[in-house]
């Protein structure tokens, strides 16, 4: 189970921890985005303080039509206990949580400021 809670801006955020290259670890505030497909994001900056590697260049459509490529790198995020290793978008100033990291589980979100977030796998 993965808890977080509804900010002032009415996000829906968790705190994550990732692993980088070296094993070290750092703690990230991310926000729930029902709209993003992928995995997680990761600002720039995050993804070199991991020395997280490299593994292919992605793109997306954007909502205006415009299509938009950035750098796509393996990372490990701590997911409900477990290591999970995924593919992470470099792209944006906040990272957001997507519908493919939700995959197999529910969320229930208490939309007020200061609601509870709760992420549970699926039995």
């Amino acid at each position: 189970m993965i808890e977080g809670s509804v900010n002032a801006a009415y996000e829906a955020v968790v705190t994550l921890s990732l692993q980088g290259s070296e094993g070290q670890t750092r703690d990230i505030e991310a926000v729930i985005d029902t709209g993003y497909t992928g995995t997680l994001t990761l600002p720039t900056a995050v993804v070199a303080d991991l020395g997280l590697s490299f593994s292919h260049m992605g793109w997306a459509f954007l909502a205006n039509d415009d299509v938009v490529s950035f750098d796509v790198h393996n990372a490990t995020v701590l997911w409900d206990g477990q290591p999970r290793h995924i593919k992470a978008d470099a792209t944006g100033s906040t990272p957001l949580v997507g519908m493919l990291l939700l995959d197999r589980h529910n969320l229930n979100i208490d939309v007020e400021d200061g609601g509870r977030v709760l992420i549970q796998a699926r039995a």
